[in-house]
């Protein structure tokens, strides 16, 4: 198996197969003297005025922290939203923060992933959909494929790639706004295997888009494919791309009962009805048990994943036809939860049943209705924003167990027409990852945000609107090695927290 060359392999892997996303860990020799290397001319420079501090900065943008974590897949390393990086700014700079590099982009919803040295973007300029690969500390296009998509967003929104790409040792997995599946190598972008799942599969028309990001569990791809009557889920051989399993559909759904709808009718199974949602599926084990949990457009369903077997569904769909899940499930424990934006449907906790086979409800509220952003977890409270559209925005945090709303804050504003109407000092529906104790905050305006993780009140200990910004920023920031990585629609900009 072709391995990276030292100055990207910067953590060792889990096994020999080379398609574990990397976890963190120390760096190789050749990042060690480079990183060496930096911290001397650094040193030098710090020393000086003027030009030396502009220098110093740069240097450490550009190198960045070697030994720090990749951000391989959507949500980052732990596919949680959480980071293990620690050093970072516990307050934005008066001025600004430090702006190693900004690009231009083509449009798209999809967060980059980073790697190494190396961050992958897929997005879509002209009738083309690019996977393009930058130097994650300069910028600088290193290679990109691109492939023909006539998709149109049937609500007016832009006609990008919505989902995240998938980097491993020395791939790159993306799943396309029409479904087209690819693997690349990650260090040439040359195409290894393509599918097509639109044409192999019966998948409905989607509202928006394909718009899940694949999973690597094992040796197998995990893919949200949405086909009927029995393709809601579908295993890839990672290397080849063969098909391993499909399953979930019609044979799990038919005749459960529609929990949370007025007299809880039984499913009738609709072979026009779509399957995928805008949800990533989540491996976990629970009850010792290797289980994925997808949360398909008409609920929570529990495959193992060697082989597709559904261990149990349970129906959680908004009653108006026009909806769609897009929050990644939240597992602690034995406890699973969920939520929605839509018609008041709100979130359920849940517990998996001892033999894993089934769930029971804990709770059940419109105490969080989440879009499309994930909540993060920590120690035992859920911090997210709430609301479907903007004057609906909340920011909130709950207690996982029992659903108690801890502290609100209204985030609030008028429903936005385009790029020309002014940013309200509001985050709106925005999204929040987890680093060195603080919640970093992207407003789906451009407002960037530092709080204090707090239960009990809100502590915002920092804002500052990101000038090349604009709304909508609908992508989680990314972090890896002091940079944060943020997009709108065309922009993508890198940021150095380092403290």
């Amino acid at each position: 198996m072709r391995k990276d060359p030292p100055s990207l392999s910067l953590h060792p892997m889990k096994g020999e197969d080379g398609f574990s996303p990397v976890r963190g860990g120390p760096a190789h020799d050749v990042g060690w003297k480079f990183s060496l290397a930096v911290a001397l001319i650094a040193a030098r420079a710090k020393s000086l005025s003027g030009f030396g501090i502009a220098l110093w900065v740069g240097l450490n943008a550009i190198a960045g922290d070697l030994t720090g974590d990749d951000w391989p897949q959507f949500l980052g390393p732990h596919d949680n939203g959480t980071s293990g990086e620690t050093g970072l700014m516990d307050r934005w700079p008066t001025n600004g923060v430090p702006i190693p590099w900004t690009k231009e982009i083509g449009t798209g919803y999809g967060a980059p992933s980073v790697r190494g040295d190396r961050l992958v973007l897929h997005h879509r300029i002209g009738n083309e959909e690019i996977v393009e690969c930058f130097e994650a500390g300069t910028g600088k296009s290193l290679w990109r494929h691109g492939y023909p998509s006539q998709f149109v967003d049937p609500y007016g929104y832009n006609n990008g790639p919505r989902g995240t790409p998938l980097l491993t040792a020395d791939r790159c997995y993306t799943l396309g706004a029409e479904g087209q599946l690819l693997c690349l190598e990650l260090q040439t972008g040359k195409l290894i295997w393509q599918r097509d799942t639109a044409k192999d599969w019966e998948v409905p028309p989607a509202f928006f888009g394909v718009g899940s990001s694949p999973i690597l569990e094992g040796d197998s791809l995990l893919v949200m494919v949405g086909g009927q009557p029995n393709a809601g889920v579908v295993a890839f051989d990672a290397k080849t791309g063969t098909t391993v399993w499909e399953n979930v559909g019609e044979k799990n759904w038919q005749g459960v009962a529609m929990t949370g709808w007025p007299g809880e009718p039984k499913v009738l199974w609709k072979r026009w009805d779509k399957q995928a949602s805008y949800s990533t599926p989540v491996a976990a084990t629970v009850g010792g048990r290797r289980q994925v949990f997808c949360l398909m457009r008409q609920g929570l369903v529990s495959l193992n994943p060697n082989n597709g077997t559904v261990n149990g569904s349970f129906w959680f769909r908004s009653r108006i036809e026009e909806s769609v899940n897009a929050m990644n499930p939240i597992i602690v424990e034995d406890l699973i939860f969920i939520s929605g934006a839509y018609y008041r449907i709100g979130s359920v906790l849940l517990r998996v049943q001892p033999d894993n086979h089934g769930f029971d409800e804990v709770w059940r509220s419109t105490v969080l209705e989440l879009h499309w952003n994930t909540p993060i977890h920590h120690e035992g409270y859920l911090y997210a924003f709430s609301g479907r559209n903007e004057p609906d925005a909340r920011f909130r945090c709950v207690e996982l167990k029992t659903g108690k709303l801890m502290w609100d804050r209204d985030e609030s504003w008028p429903a936005h027409g385009g790029h020309s109407i002014p940013q309200p000092n509001v985050y709106g529906r925005g999204s929040a990852i987890l680093a060195d104790g603080r919640l970093i905050v992207l407003g789906e305006g451009g407002l960037l945000g530092l709080f204090k993780v707090n239960p009990q009140k809100p502590e915002e200990l920092s804002r500052w609107q990101v000038p090349q910004l604009h709304f909508p920023c609908w992508a989680a920031p990314v972090l890896s090695r002091k940079r944060l990585y943020l997009r709108s629609e065309d922009r993508l900009v890198c940021l150095h927290i380092a403290r």
